[in-house]
């Protein structure tokens, strides 16, 4: 998915684009996957390597485990990007709004439909790529980078044939920490200054952006920017050059400041 905003910036940065616990090529252990755990993973990889600075880029859940790594190693972070973070699922700050009672129920209801859920399994990865195409080119969002994070998304089995290599139970464990982190408290740690990417559907809903203003105003230092047309966790492939040089001038400006 960063195929596209990787060259705008590898002549003046060293990039570092892993994948997270569960995810892609990395190791998928039968449990571990609270973004606090995954930002853990990211800081010993970090001083594995040496690196005592960096910018973070974070999209969806890549933000909320960037915040966390930049919320308990602040002297490590020097700015944070999040397309991602920006409210709560429960709570003051939550989308969902209800008492006690009805905020038990709901959670039950959505584990019931999590362990419910079945992955596909396609014969070819050309099967898949059509089917996936078919439904993105009706939204004209169909291209180069699309396809390659499409390409990336699956794995061949035993037999053959192919499966997300996001597996159920990365996802629901993922999910069912995410329904009780509140953000707020990862905010209220931030030191660097943050970069808030809304979607084009976040940026217009109201609930959303009050509470990532209020995350903000957590933050010494922070910028809000809306990209025309924008879509959660897409962007990087759907506006790639739009996307890349926001980036790039919120951290060229902090260089300059």
């Amino acid at each position: 998915m960063w195929n596209g905003i990787v060259p705008l910036f590898e002549k003046e940065y060293s990039i570092l684009v892993p994948d997270l616990r569960g995810q892609g090529k990395s190791s998928k252990p039968p449990t571990g996957y609270h973004i606090d755990d995954m930002a853990n993973d990211l800081y010993l990889l970090l001083e594995e390597l040496e690196i005592s600075k960096c910018h973070i880029v974070g999209s969806s859940m890549g933000a909320e485990v960037g915040l966390s790594l930049a919320a308990t190693h602040p002297e490590l972070v020097l700015s944070l990007v999040c397309e991602g973070a920006l409210f709560n699922e429960f709570g003051e700050f939550g989308l969902f709004s209800g008492t006690e009672e009805e905020v038990e129920l709901e959670k039950q209801n959505r584990s019931k439909q999590l362990a419910e859920r079945i992955l596909p399994i396609y014969p070819s990865k050309a099967d898949y790529l059509t089917e996936i195409r078919e439904s993105l080119e009706k939204d004209e969002l169909w291209n180069d980078y699309f396809r390659t994070y499409f390409e990336s998304y699956l794995e061949e089995t035993d037999e053959g044939l192919f499966v997300s290599h996001y597996k159920n139970y990365v996802r629901t464990e993922y999910i069912q920490n995410y329904w009780d982190v509140r953000f707020e408290e990862y905010y209220k740690k931030i030191s660097c200054p943050i970069l808030f990417l809304p979607s084009e559907e976040e940026s217009q809903n109201e609930k959303i952006m009050n509470s990532m203003k209020t995350f903000a105003s957590f933050v010494k230092s922070y910028e809000i920017v809306h990209i025309k047309d924008s879509l959660h966790a897409f962007v990087w492939m759907q506006q790639p050059k739009v996307a890349g040089e926001v980036v790039k001038n919120f951290i060229k400006d902090l260089k300059e400041m």
